[in-house]
Formats: C-alpha cells, structure tokens, sequence
C-alpha cells in the first residue's frame, strides 16, 4: 500500500462494522480534547480504537542483548533475556482493513519484548507465561502508510511512526511483508508462513513508547486463530543457514535493524488471515519507574 497523505475533515462513520463480541468488551471514550492534525483539521476520535477484520502476519528473532538493550532509553529498562547473550525482535505486520472513525492502512510494529525496572530479568519466561506486570514491548520503529496515522500516533502515544509504502502480499504459503524508505527497493522484506499449527489467541499486553521525555504504557488487545510455526531448539544453538525469511536491504532504517545482529533464523512466526484487536490511550494511572528527564 503507498502512502496516504490525505488529511479528512470527517471522521469515517463506521461503527456498525465493530459489532463482533470481542468489541463489547470496550467502554468507548472521547479523549480529553480533539486531536488537531494540521491548521484546519482536529478529530474527536473514540477510544480505544478497534480495528477488525485484520490480517496479521509476526515474525519473532533472536539478536544480540548488548545491541538490543543500546536501542532502550533507559537501562532500567531492560530486554528478555534469552540463552547464550540474546534477546529478542518482533516484526508485527498488519493490514488494517477495519478501522474506527478512520480508512484502512497498513502498519509494521518494530519492537523488543521487555521488562521494565524489574528486580529480576527471568530469562525466556515473560514470552510465555502470562502474568508479569513489567512485561511489554518497546516499539523503536513503525512504519505505516497513513499521514493521519502517523501523526496520531506521535501525538497521543509518542510513536517513533514514519510513513512508508508498506506492501502485504498473500497467498497458500507465505505473508510477504516489504516496507521502502522512499526507494525502489525495500529496506526490510519479512515473509510469514500462513500454514501451521491452529492456535487461539485471546492477548492483552503493553506497548511501551516515550512521548515528550516521558515513558507511557499503553494497553493493547487482540483475538483471533493464528497458525504457528515455532523454532525452538533456537534457544540452545547459533549458526545455520540462512532460510532468507527476513531480508535487510540498505539505507538508514536497515541499518538501525542491521545493528541489532539479527540471527536470520527465525525463532517463531505467526500468522491470522483475520482478526479483531484495539489499542487504547496511554495509562493514566502508570507512574514511569525511569529518570528520563
């Protein structure tokens, strides 16, 4: 999808389309005061936004600890630890079909699972078991094809949003994920298996962004049947060939990912040709444990 720069004056009146179960779980709310998105135009927008009817294709890494925790803004803040000096990288790609009050986009979050002033990094476990309140992801980059988009995000969330062509292609085999940094060639290809094992996802989680020096937390949510390809004798080895799932290009952004020593074999990937999620305001009742003034 190519980048929309088209600012509306009217939010899209859609509502109708979010009435799935999943949806009424949510009390709608006005934020404070109307966003303004340029000189004329401010939107009321309800929150949390839903979004339905969403492709969703993740590709989990390993790379290394040290160039991982270099990408944090606080060493409090700190990545999962993983076996033999790891931590880990998500690539959550999404084509947005459905959205509250808005057109649809296509997004890539670019985040580390993390722990936040935690007095113990577990290894591995945060991943896995749920129930750790310090746990969540840090999103360092996020490509997406909406102007709107972008600016919302940087404004309410404080996210490191860029817009970017960002094509999603499917088929019986592969989601394959492409994001260009203004060039005829990507920057970053990620392709997803779109077979594998059947599993229910039913997920609450926290992204974690900084937005005027200040850490927020933000809760998001997500529902749908995914099928699952894990690697997990990745945990115990490094080394092997290179299946060429995840293909960096050049420019500054492959770098930035480039500088994380990636291992190109993937630890897991998931993939849902459709499902429900939203993503809500910043917390305000998080008190941030980091010094970042």
């Amino acid at each position: 999808m190519k980048p929309n720069y088209q600012l509306s004056p009217e939010l899209l009146d859609n509502r109708t389309q979010f009435s799935a179960p999943f949806f009424q779980r949510f009390a709608l709310r006005h934020d404070h005061a109307p966003l303004q998105l340029n000189a004329s135009i401010s939107k009321n927008y309800l929150f949390p936004t839903l979004y339905a009817n969403v492709s969703c294709a993740i590709g989990v890494f390993l790379c290394d600890y040290q160039k991982a925790q270099a990408l944090l803004p606080h060493p409090k803040m700190k990545p999962v630890a993983m076996p033999k000096g790891r931590a880990l990288v998500t690539f959550s790609c999404y084509q947005y079909k459905q959205v509250l009050g808005m057109a649809p986009y296509n997004e890539i979050a670019m985040t580390i699972p993390v722990m936040v002033d935690a007095s113990l990094n577990v290894p591995v476990l945060p991943m896995v078991v749920p129930g750790f309140k310090k746990f969540g992801f840090y999103v360092f980059h996020m490509p997406v094809t909406s102007q709107e988009n972008r600016i919302r995000g940087q404004q309410i969330w404080g996210l490191p949003k860029a817009v970017e062509t960002v094509e999603i292609a499917e088929d019986n085999q592969f989601s394959t994920i492409r994001a260009y940094d203004g060039e005829d060639k990507p920057y970053f290809t990620l392709r997803v298996p779109t077979q594998g094992k059947a599993t229910a996802f039913d997920v609450s989680s926290n992204l974690y962004s900084l937005r005027d020096n200040r850490l927020l937390q933000s809760p998001t949510h997500f529902k749908g049947s995914f099928r699952v390809n894990k690697y997990l004798s990745r945990l115990w080895k490094k080394g092997g060939d290179d299946p060429k799932m995840l293909i960096l290009g050049d420019g500054p952004k492959a770098q930035m990912l480039k500088s994380l020593d990636i291992e190109p074999q993937p630890f897991q990937f998931r993939y849902a040709a459709t499902m429900n999620a939203c993503f809500d305001l910043p917390n305000v009742d998080y008190v941030s444990p980091l010094g970042l003034g």
